[in-house]
């Protein structure tokens, strides 16, 4: 039986410019490192980048996963990332739910989610 989900891979062809804006413009934090792979660590869930030899160009299908990266401050931290010329394609909205949702893409065209829960 699956238990929990413990992480996640986007793999690249470019692992320096990826790794770089994962760590420098999100942000996070990074757990560990190789030439090849780092991993940034949120409690026991693991998001990782990869060097993959299969993986080339800008992501041919960015809509088919969606990472949801959570803030509490998603207005403050959507001003900051647009002023580091991230490539928004949704401002910040408040959902039905009560929850905040700001979409954007990574270098590799990747789609990314900033989530801020209900107050």
């Amino acid at each position: 039986m699956i238990e929990c989900v413990v992480g996640v891979i986007v793999w690249t062809e470019d692992m320096q410019r990826l790794l770089g804006f994962y760590r420098d413009v999100l942000c996070l934090k990074l757990h560990s490192q190789s030439e090849n792979f780092a991993a940034f660590k949120f409690g026991e869930i693991r998001l990782s980048l990869g060097k993959h030899q299969q993986v080339k160009g800008r992501s041919q299908d960015s809509y088919r996963i969606m990472i949801n990266l959570g803030t509490a401050g998603i207005h403050q931290e959507y001003q900051r990332l647009l002023s580091q010329g991230v490539e928004f394609i949704r401002k910040p909205v408040q959902e039905h739910w009560g929850g905040w949702v700001a979409t954007c893409f990574d270098p590799d065209g990747n789609v990314l989610q900033l989530l801020q829960q209900p107050s």
